[in-house]
């Protein structure tokens, strides 16, 4: 039900940010707001508890979410049974949806501690409220097949990978500069019965782009907007915490095949490449609509596979085979990027001789294909499934830190019996450091720049072993283990920078509310 934003930005300072949860969560018992999943890699219904999320992605824009009933004798009347903790509040969310607006309120919750490894031993909390208010305008005053969209974003606590790990794949997606701010703000138009559209305003491009429904059940960042991305673009790109103006198309011109395609901002706060505060000027509340530095344009064709009748993507309920869905897309910036290496005279930027300016390269793209397929469901009518998934993404070496990536996973839902709704799930990701970026490590060593000899990158790899407990529809519960190899793609402690940071293991639980 609930994926929080997918967060694998560069560390920046935290600091807390409690009374504004409050507020939110106050206003929304009022309201008797309604709570689904606010972030999904795919689109996922409120009403499917197995759906309960951990890393961000779209919202489902098509339907409006389904009002609880069987409430209204009083607040604890089937409290554990229905989709959200807030129920129908007497009645009203069936009569806002029937006015065409829908309103949601989902809670993610972070306590990760490092307990191997690192730069440092200790634990963190971190947390993410969300609250978006959608409209149907066709419900609302009669004007067919728009959708209108507004979310706003209360981010507290602190990174576990900013003080303690100082890895690249960060443990938490939900981790971000505290603040409250906007997040998302578009009007989408649909024609021809559905199968085309398009969506104009400030979005977040990791909510359709790139997006895996397997991944998300992970609590690794790098399963959702790709760490390549995110250190390669401009602030991690137009993702989340962060969004940019633009334009998406989406066409479905069979049943079984989808195109998107977008053009966005590529520099969320506009600065220069290395300054990516998520709280620079009015970016810390989401009012910087930057349209200075260069533009994104992604696209992405989609096949879906044996997809249930019933529309359920988790289930396959109901169709011939096993489901599965294959992507394949590409994005190109057209901003200018600096060398990992050189300076503007060719000299390597490690050199005494250097003007310490790194060399300008015009544009950067990225290659990217992701699969998710499931391979077993022993009972077509049963709940147990096994599921996998893999996603590669690789760019250019000259201007990038990372020039590879790739996620997989299996996933198995209703591992135990009388669990139909829990699942159980072993990732695996990599991320390897651009030969560029080890170069620069080479000819610091070479050049004697460095008083101690500095670390030649290669790559960071890490494994998390999850399982999500569905405790009711609207609480999830989610122990994890996480273990990165190599932190860093190897780089020198800064507590003893003759030696690496060291192997680290993870330990954390999540909890995720949908109100």
């Amino acid at each position: 039900m609930i994926t929080p934003p997918q967060n694998n930005r560069r560390p920046v300072p935290t600091c807390p940010g409690i009374r504004w949860s409050l507020i939110l969560l106050a206003g929304a018992a009022c309201l008797g707001t309604e709570a689904s999943p606010a972030y999904a890699q795919t689109s996922v219904s409120p009403a499917d508890p197995s759906t309960m999320r951990t890393n961000i992605g779209p919202l489902d824009t098509n339907s409006a979410p389904a009002a609880d009933a069987g409430d209204e004798p009083g607040f604890l009347t089937g409290i554990l049974k229905r989709d959200t903790l807030l129920g129908n509040a007497g009645g009203l969310r069936t009569r806002l949806g029937q006015y065409g607006i829908s309103m949601t309120l989902t809670d993610v919750s972070d306590v990760l501690g490092n307990v191997s490894g690192g730069i440092d031993k200790g634990a963190t909390y971190n947390a993410l409220t969300t609250l978006t208010v959608q409209m149907d305008t066709q419900k609302a005053f009669g004007w067919e097949g728009g959708t209108f969209n507004i979310s706003g974003l209360q981010i507290r606590g602190r990174s576990l990978s900013e003080f303690y790990l100082a890895n690249l794949q960060t443990v938490s997606s939900a981790a971000a500069a505290p603040t409250t701010r906007l997040w998302e703000l578009w009007y989408q138009q649909a024609f021809a019965d559905g199968a085309f559209d398009v969506r104009l305003g400030q979005q977040s491009a990791d909510q359709e782009f790139l997006a895996s429904k397997e991944a998300a059940l992970y609590l690794n960042s790098a399963m959702g907007w790709p760490v390549l991305n995110a250190y390669n673009l401009y602030a991690g790109g137009p993702s989340y915490p962060l969004s940019s103006l633009g334009v998406r198309f989406r066409g479905q011109p069979t049943s079984d095949i989808t195109v998107l395609a977008g053009a966005f901002q590529d520099n969320p706060p506009g600065g220069p490449f290395n300054n990516d505060s998520q709280l620079r000027g009015s970016t810390r509340w989401g009012g910087n609509f930057n349209l200075r530095t260069g533009a994104l344009f992604i696209a992405e064709v989609q096949y879906a596979l044996n997809q249930p009748a019933n529309g359920d993507m988790d289930d396959g309920h109901g169709s011939a085979g096993l489901p599965g869905t294959y992507k394949l897309g590409a994005w190109f910036d057209t901003a200018s990027f600096p060398n990992q290496r050189y300076d503007t005279m060719g000299v390597p930027l490690a050199s005494p001789d250097s003007n310490g300016i790194p060399r300008s390269n015009l544009h950067n793209a990225g290659l990217y294909g992701l699969i998710e397929q499931m391979i077993w469901r022993p009972d077509p009518e049963g709940p147990r499934s096994l599921s996998v998934f893999a996603r590669v993404i690789g760019t250019p070496s000259e201007q990038n830190l990372i020039s590879f990536s790739a996620n997989a996973g299996v996933n198995l839902k209703a591992l135990l019996p009388d669990r139909d709704n829990d699942t159980f799930g072993i990732g695996f990701g990599i991320a390897k450091v651009s030969s560029a970026a080890s170069g620069f490590d080479q000819d610091t060593n070479f050049y004697g720049t460095s008083p101690y000899p500095v670390p030649v990158r290669g790559s960071e790899t890490f494994l998390e072993i999850t399982y999500q407990i569905q405790v009711t529809p609207w609480l999830a519960v989610q122990p994890d283990f996480q273990y990165i190899y190599n932190p860093g793609g190897g780089i020198a402690n800064p507590n003893n920078p003759a030696l690496r940071v060291k192997n680290e293991a993870v330990l954390g639980v999540r909890t995720a509310v949908t109100f």
